[in-house]
């Protein structure tokens, strides 16, 4: 009796065929879920992509997360919730296979973007919503005039005072009431003017 050869299938498209999904950097999409299974399709993501060996297409799956501070019956309670109910996160190269393993699972409606056409995340983007913590080059120098873009202070215009490189932080004067504060804010919260 001969054997059987297990041939493994694949899509070989020529790369000038294959158009957006020739795309190999790893890049931020949006996937659009049923509501309330935001944690069960990223679960689902992660098995399909460790039984399939796809680890270096498809690096990372999130559901954002933030803690709210609820006050109920005079006591304070923290509570983590969903930043945006029916979405996931994916970090992903897209090809044709990372492309059709995520919009093929279970849970899965679609990516947000053009027709069947997944539209990646920018890096403002990335960097306002915190899913990844993006080391910023700052091309800003003491005593220059900076606009806070987002977190409490969102509006404000301040000046440098001083700069924290390790940290990614600087201090920044801001007029508050009549008179000057200094805060203390990430490089992502800021712009240049």
């Amino acid at each position: 009796m001969a054997k059987e050869e297990i041939k493994d299938i694949s899509f070989d498209i020529p790369e000038e065929q294959s158009g957006v999904r020739a795309i190999r950097e790893p890049l931020w999409y949006v996937v659009h879920t049923y509501s309330g299974h935001e944690n069960k399709v990223k679960a689902n993501i992660e098995k399909l992509v460790e039984n399939r060996g796809m680890q270096d297409l498809v690096l990372e799956v999130v559901v954002p997360k933030e803690d709210v501070i609820e006050i109920n019956q005079g006591q304070r309670k923290i509570k983590t919730r969903k930043m945006f109910p029916g979405y996931v996160l994916v970090k992903m190269i897209v090809t044709n296979e990372s492309w059709y393993l995520v919009r093929n699972t279970q849970g899965v409606t679609g990516f947000v973007g053009h027709g069947s056409e997944p539209v990646p995340l920018t890096v403002d983007e990335v960097r306002r919503m915190g899913i990844e913590k993006i080391t910023i080059d700052m091309d800003i120098k003491i005593g220059d005039s900076i606009k806070v873009i987002t977190g409490p202070f969102e509006g404000f215009i301040g000046n440098v005072s001083s700069f924290d490189d390790e940290k990614q932080t600087m201090r920044v004067m801001i007029n508050m009431f009549g008179r000057d504060t200094q805060v203390e804010l990430e490089y992502a919260q800021v712009d240049k003017l």
